[in-house]
């Protein structure tokens, strides 16, 4: 039984864009385009109309942005999915896009196969990236998991002024055995392993004030 074309909608400013997307994705019988919108404001309300199981969403539009968009739709309760389809590659774009709930990110020099498969991925709820982006998703994430969380903040701060854990748990209501769990987490993102160390590398780092 032939499985039933992806009901897609088009997000763009570009009326060349849409026209050849819409050209490409018809020439195909895996998908239906149900309509198109020139910015994020209008393709939130078609999408909430429409209810298309895929939305191809670019980003930076004069009469409203697609990360904002991407948002709303959430808000809403959207239940189809949204590819980003963009020429913008900044690290603030991919991750303010994935962060509003964007479920791929793809770049508009991506081959039409590789987009077909994107979108059927879309499709299906999975995660998809261009290779140049999942890169910068991976850096990023990795860069964030490094990050010291505020407690674990407080706790290196008073591990700099000579505190021990039992003073430190007394300090902030906690037990000795959780500011040893917070100091294991800040050896671990610090790539340290005594407190000595923890705190000369969190100095240079500039996660202390000056000494």
């Amino acid at each position: 039984m032939t499985e039933p074309a992806l009901r897609l909608l088009l997000v763009d400013d570009h009326p060349v864009v849409r026209d050849g997307l819409r050209g490409m994705l018809e020439g195909s019988s895996e998908f239906a385009v149900v309509g198109e919108a020139s910015d994020g404001p209008a393709g939130v309300r078609l999408a909430v109309s429409l209810q298309p199981d895929v939305v191809l969403m670019d980003l930076r539009m004069p009469g409203g942005g697609g990360v904002d968009a991407i948002a709303a739709l959430q808000e809403r309760g959207f239940p189809g999915r949204v590819l980003v389809l963009t020429t913008y590659d900044t690290d603030r774009d991919i991750m303010a896009a994935l962060d509003a709930g964007a479920t791929g990110y793809l770049l508009k020099d991506a081959r039409r196969d590789d987009l077909f498969a994107a979108i059927r991925a879309a499709g299906r709820g999975e995660s998809v990236l261009s290779p140049a982006v999942a890169t910068r998703v991976v850096s990023r994430v990795r860069a964030r998991s490094q990050e010291l969380s505020g407690r674990e903040e407080e706790v290196l701060a008073l591990v700099a002024r000579g505190r021990s854990n039992r003073e430190i748990a007394k300090l902030l209501f906690v037990s000795e055995a959780t500011v040893k769990t917070h100091l294991g987490h800040v050896y671990e993102k610090l790539g340290v392993k005594d407190r000595a160390a923890a705190v000369a590398t969190a100095y240079e780092r500039g996660l202390l004030g000056g000494r």
